[in-house]
């Protein structure tokens, strides 16, 4: 007698057969990716033939082909050919599509022509998860991670790169060149042969240079100094451990309560200095709230940024940072005198004031200067300044800067909790996407993509915490 469990006979028929319902279990997530997308208005949210036409050949349902992404994305499938592959055997997928199969053709081309819905769809879903009230919709970390993009370093030109090309092509052109006067010497029959081998070198040298300087020309009129080939709106970034990546910045706004991400946006920004304002009202937008409080590190500290976010009722907790190298000298920085509001007026780390001069434009800022002079005589001197007198500027809305300052002083942990709130989905996201990260080309795209990643991490998430029955009964309800 065998001691196996043993399968069914493939050649055995029988006389009731099962149901494709059958197959997918009461709790399996892809019914909540199928009650979703029959929950959205794929006409208000603009999708392509939403409405069919009345005559020529009936094409697929736009329901149909977002399912299949959703569902692709979900299980780490982004592939449109990969996805055509599943969509013949893959029982989850069959029952999710009815048994239709979209070639890939048709399948990439709905993810390439319907951008801007599939990014409303994320929208959506965020709108399920308030209902749902997975959100504090009070505190969200505010973060920027590089994606790695469809263009190599070897593609990607900067000032830098180009010239120090140009100067290792120039030393390869000088030593073959070398060697082929030193062939000169050489007996007639070697003498042919290398020299044949050795002027092709050059001449591959010479066109690859002619390369370079075409690129260092594109190079000089870009606005950002920077050419990528294969996807033009791709930049190399300086990584946060060192070294560059062609890639793009992609920030997200993570809620305090289950990690969920609130909203989210793909730039070709290689700083996250001016991304702060816009990124926290889009978060208190998609939250529906009056008032938000937002963290982030030091990347993104910039006064107007802040400003802009206390102008619309946004608490924003960002550390300041020091640009210059005096602390790393043992000198005094601006941090090291204090401000008198009353008498506006700055007072020097021996005590003597700074008191207002004037005032002066920079860069569309208005700056008051303060100014102390006779300082020469002061034991502190060689700490301060060079000269005889001591210059401060302020900038004229620097109070909410303090404010705001003094405001993260009184939370010291937030920034702890910063990192243990972002690190979790930009974890998660890039394990599922593999080492390539994005498979499509030019920033449209590229954000319609992230899109997909984006819902389908929600959605995971949800999931994971309500568990399917529970967000089938508000997808039915709703």
């Amino acid at each position: 007698m065998k001691r196996f469990i043993e399968g069914e006979n493939r050649s055995q028929g029988t006389l009731f057969p099962e149901s494709l319902d059958d197959y997918i279990a009461e709790d399996n997530a892809v019914r909540v990716v199928d009650a979703f997308v029959n929950k959205l208005d794929l006409k208000l949210l603009g999708f392509d033939r939403a409405e069919p036409s009345a005559t020529g050949r009936p094409g697929y349902q736009p329901a149909t082909l977002l399912k299949i992404y959703v569902y692709g994305y979900l299980n780490r499938i982004q592939s449109s050919r990969r996805l055509e592959r599943e969509s013949h055997r893959n029982v989850e997928l069959i029952w999710l599509t009815g048994r239709l199969m979209p070639d890939f053709k048709t399948i990439a081309d709905f993810r390439k022509d319907n951008r801007k819905a599939i990014r409303r769809v994320c929208v959506e879903f965020v709108g399920v998860c308030r209902e749902l009230k997975l959100f504090s919709a009070t505190l969200v970390a505010i973060d920027g991670s590089k994606f790695k993009a469809v263009n190599s370093r070897d593609k990607n030109f900067t000032r830098k790169s180009v010239k120090r090309r140009i100067k290792k092509t120039q030393a390869n052109i000088d030593r073959y060149l070398a060697k082929l006067d030193a062939v000169d010497a050489e007996e007639p029959e070697i003498r042919e042969v290398t020299a044949k081998e050795l002027k092709k070198k050059i001449a591959s040298m010479e066109a690859k240079m002619d390369e370079l300087k075409q690129r260092e020309a594109e190079v000089e009129v870009h606005p950002d100094k920077q050419v990528s080939v294969t996807d033009p709106d791709c930049r190399s970034m300086i990584k946060a451990g060192g070294g560059t990546t062609v890639s793009y910045n992609v920030q997200t706004a993570v809620d305090s309560k289950h990690h969920l991400i609130a909203t989210h946006e793909v730039t070709n920004a290689t700083t996250d200095r001016s991304q702060l304002s816009s990124i926290a009202k889009k978060a208190r937008t998609a939250l529906d709230t009056k008032t938000l409080t937002v963290i982030a590190d030091p990347g993104y500290y910039k006064g107007e940024e802040i400003v802009a976010c206390y102008d619309a009722d946004i608490t924003a907790l960002v550390p300041k940072t020091d640009t210059t190298n005096r602390k790393a000298k043992g000198q005094y920085t601006k941090a090291d005198f204090s401000y008198d509001a009353e008498r506006n007026e700055y007072v020097c780390p021996a005590g003597e004031r700074l008191t207002y001069r004037f005032d002066s434009v920079e860069k569309g800022k208005t700056l008051w200067v303060y100014e102390r002079h006779g300082c020469s005589s002061c034991p502190l001197h060689s700490k301060c300044t060079t000269g005889t007198a001591k210059r401060l500027k302020r900038w004229e809305k620097e109070q909410v800067l303090d404010a705001a300052d003094a405001l993260l002083k009184k939370n010291p942990d937030a920034m702890r909790q910063r990192k243990r709130l972002v690190e979790h989905p930009y974890g998660t996201i890039k394990h599922w996407m593999g080492s390539t990260h994005f498979l499509m080309k030019r920033l449209p795209n590229v954000q319609a993509e992230m899109s997909l990643h984006v819902l389908t991490y929600n959605l995971r998430r949800a999931i994971n915490i309500l568990g399917v029955p529970k967000i089938m009964e508000q997808l039915m309800t709703a």
